[in-house]
């Protein structure tokens, strides 16, 4: 069997250099909130041209931070797409305040600035207080900003990036971690920058909420430890992983390039045969996935069950909307309607992905595929 993701093969290249930075930190003794986090934080601001970046113990905690950053109280509306992990969801309910779900766009899978704008309509008609947006960078491909942003001021709200699988992508000459109000990412091992174990950060040029977000994320402390001005929480990303990720993000840039390369080949042979995703000019996607749409009438399980014969993985993200789920069906969305939420979500297949994918398992892959298909 192929592997979906194969972090072997990176491992393979920066071992030795792994080894060496965990080394470091063990030898330091410093193993929360050490020299290497502080080195870590630096080189990721750097990265995508934010003034600060904010490591914290996970992806979820680093949307609930940036919730808490922003204010965000009981009775508050905020906008998520429903085509994405529940972690983007989640966080908002935890506070009290209320999601409000919304469609995507058929093409790029990301949040459809028409649909939100619907959203923000009727959550003002249920006498709402419009507190944030929350797009995310589905799949790698970075959310459209500029027509979100738009909405965003004409409404007053806040904006926060969910760059969890799109750090580091490029948007009209920005970069994915630099845009919004404040945007977080994830490090779980199998995001394009992920580490070995768990991890998370926000990235914003506000000074105040940079501040806020280092004592929030330390159970509010103040200057003196024992002085806590704020209600926080603990989730600090330890002094190993931040070791790990700075030796893994010196060869990000390389591997977003390669994940370009991947992408362009699997368009070439896979055109003909299922709907290819589609990067709008002036972006980049960091391709976290590749996930295609199967042809109209597909039988998708039967497609697994004969990709899994010849020894190919697949995975569908996701099967089931958030707006479907048990556990927030009950909460509002687009009046319009979740069209297009609910035909990706029966009809996407995502293809292994990583950048030491080699063409020839990409034949494999799409041969497979269009035996499935044909069968």
């Amino acid at each position: 069997m192929l592997p979906f993701i194969d972090l072997a093969a990176q491992q393979s290249r920066l071992r030795d250099r792994i080894d060496a930075a965990i080394g470091e930190v063990l030898d330091g003794g410093a193993y929360i909130l050490g020299p290497a986090v502080g080195q870590f934080e630096q080189e990721l601001a750097a990265f995508c041209g934010a003034g600060h970046a904010v490591s914290c113990a996970n992806g979820t905690d680093a949307l609930l931070l940036a919730l808490m950053a922003l204010e965000v109280k009981a009775g508050d509306a905020v906008f998520v797409p429903s085509f994405t992990f529940a972690a983007t969801a989640e966080i908002v309910p935890c506070l009290g305040a209320v999601p409000y779900f919304v469609d995507i766009d058929p093409t790029t899978f990301n949040m459809d600035p028409e649909s939100l704008k619907r959203c923000i309509e009727k959550a003002a008609r249920d006498g709402m207080p419009l507190k944030a947006i929350i797009p995310v960078d589905l799949f790698g491909l970075p959310a459209d900003m500029n027509a979100i942003e738009s909405i965003a001021r004409e409404n007053g709200m806040a904006i926060v990036c969910d760059t969890a699988q799109g750090f580091g992508g490029r948007y009209h000459g920005r970069i994915a971690g630099a845009m919004g109000d404040l945007a977080t990412t994830s490090f779980f091992p199998a995001k394009p920058l992920g580490c070995y174990g768990d991890g998370g950060a926000l990235t914003t040029s506000d000074d105040k909420l940079a501040d806020r977000l280092r004592s929030l994320r330390n159970h509010g402390a103040g200057s003196d430890k024992y002085d806590n001005i704020h209600i926080g929480m603990n989730s600090r990303l330890d002094s190993i992983q931040a070791a790990i990720l700075s030796v893994k993000l010196s060869v990000f840039e390389e591997e977003i390039e390669k994940r370009q390369e991947i992408a362009a080949r699997y368009a070439e042979r896979l055109a003909e045969t299922v709907t290819v995703p589609t990067v709008p000019d002036g972006l980049t996607s960091t391709w976290a996935q590749y996930t295609v749409r199967l042809p109209d009438g597909a039988d998708r399980p039967g497609v697994q069950a004969s990709l899994r014969d010849a020894g190919v993985p697949t995975a569908i993200y996701y099967p089931i909307p958030l707006h479907q789920q048990t556990a927030y069906r009950h909460w509002p969305h687009d009046p319009a309607g979740m069209v297009a939420t609910d035909e990706a979500a029966q009809s996407v297949l995502a293809l292994p992905m990583h950048p030491y994918l080699e063409a020839a398992d990409q034949d494999r892959i799409a041969d497979a595929l269009k035996g499935a298909l044909a069968a």
